[in-house]
Formats: C-alpha cells, structure tokens, sequence
C-alpha cells in the first residue's frame, strides 16, 4: 500500500513541465499528414496550435523504431503522434513521460508467450508498463481513416501508458483528489460491470466487447469510444461519458451539438 501511495505521489505531484519552445516553424513536411486527420475536423479550432506542438514533442523527443521492415518516416511518426496527443489536449501532463519507444510493425505481429502462462499469440498492439509502445501500422491506419467507428488503436494503447503513470496498470491514472477516485471507482465498476453482463447475455453496447476482459481494457475501451463515438456513449452511459469528460478536460460530444 505504500509503495503504491509512493508512486501515486511522483505521478500527481510532479511539477508540471514547462512548455517545450520551439526555435523554428512547425515543419511544412508534416503539415499534410496532420490536416488529412479526420478527427480534425471535429476538434475546436483553437485546440489544433496545441495538438501541433504536443505531437511536434512526440515525434522529436520519443525514440522511434521500424520492426519486420517497417519503415519510419514522417507520415508515421506524425500520424502516430497526432493520435496520441489528441489524449493530452486537456491534461496535465508531461508529453506521456513513460513512453519512450515506439515501435511500428507493419501489420500484426507475435507476442511471445509470458511468464504468466499466456500464450504466444498475434497482435495489433501493445503498451507495457516500463517499456514501449508497440504498433501495427496498418490498424494505426485504419483506425485514424474512421473517426466515428470507436476503434483507434493508438488512443488505445497510449490510453494504457495514461493508466500506467502510477506504475499500475488497474484502469484508474493518477486523479486529484479522494473525491475524485471515489467517483471513478464508483462509476467505472459499476459500468465495467454492466458491460460484462451485456456481453454474456449477447447484448450489443456502445462499447466494444473487449473492454470486459478487465478493469484496465475497460478504461482503454472507453477511451476510444468517449473519443470515437462520443454522441453513444453520452446518451447510453451519461455518468461514464461525465467522467471521462471531467478527466480528459475535452467534450467531444460537444461538435455535435
């Protein structure tokens, strides 16, 4: 119990990072791959300078590497990176300071098996708790083409590394206050648990089924729907989307109204 009390302090009390100042203009080379994002056209204008200088950090500052002869260039590391700074545009952060590999494969790759018995199996993607984030770059594709479809992988896994600040990886970052958690753990078990009965009985959901293997896929899943499929989740699951809302500092629900 200490230790974790430990971690949740050097998450939480962190000095919040100075903003990065960039010498020289946003590079003209990336400025296509930014603005043929879908997800573009939803987001207040007024948050587009400050997605371009998070992502700008991302790809500068973060170590990229191609695996099974992916190729890293700049539509990769920007299309990556402008995915996963949407996730920080309300946030306190410091630029996901626990990532600090990247790693593309071209399309699903084999996780070999692990010390808990799981078997080696084949995947679009990873985020380990002190390690990497690891990438398929066709479903990074496919998953940014469509906005509105709920599964976008690098919200995803970069939902996870959010998760991970505390060094545990339970589907609950690091929060402000008791109240806060008390109503995050409120909120997100009783939805967690709705969702598992909904898939056992067959029942289909805004939220995509595998959010019920566990609490922390659950707080990845959600995420990709309070972003991707905003509108649902706010009519079926009001308090979810409330809370998501209040912690991501963003409405994107809000584009519709």
């Amino acid at each position: 119990m200490l230790s974790r009390l430990k971690a949740w302090l050097r998450a939480w009390l962190a000095p919040a990072p100075a903003k990065r100042v960039h010498t020289t203009p946003f590079p003209a080379a990336w400025l296509p791959h930014v603005e043929r994002q879908p997800f573009l056209a939803r987001l207040p204008k007024a948050q587009h300078e400050p997605l371009r200088h998070t992502l700008r950090v991302l790809v500068e500052e973060k170590r990229w590497e191609g695996c099974g002869g992916q190729t890293i260039d700049d539509e990769v590391r920007v299309v990556v990176a402008a995915q996963a700074a949407r996730l920080l545009l309300g946030l306190r952060h410091d630029y996901f300071r626990n990532v600090t590999n990247i790693l593309v494969y071209p399309s699903a790759f084999v996780a070999p098996a692990g010390a808990d018995g799981r078997a080696a199996s084949a995947r679009a993607g990873e985020a380990w708790l002190r390690g990497p984030v690891i990438l398929a770059w066709d479903q990074v594709v496919s998953g940014a083409a469509d906005p509105k479809d709920g599964r976008n992988l690098v919200l995803h896994e970069f939902a996870h590394k959010l998760d991970f600040l505390d060094d545990y990886g339970n589907g609950t970052p690091p929060l402000g206050t008791k109240a806060q958690y008390r109503a995050w753990k409120k909120i997100m078990t009783r939805e967690f648990a709705q969702l598992r009965r909904d898939v056992d009985a067959g029942r289909r959901t805004a939220l995509d089924e595998y959010g019920a293997t566990n609490a922390a896929e659950f707080f990845a899943v959600a995420t990709e729907t309070f972003f991707e499929k905003p509108l649902p989740l706010r009519s079926r699951h009001e308090s979810l989307y409330g809370l998501l809302r209040d912690y991501y500092g963003q409405d994107p629900a809000a584009a519709f109204d």
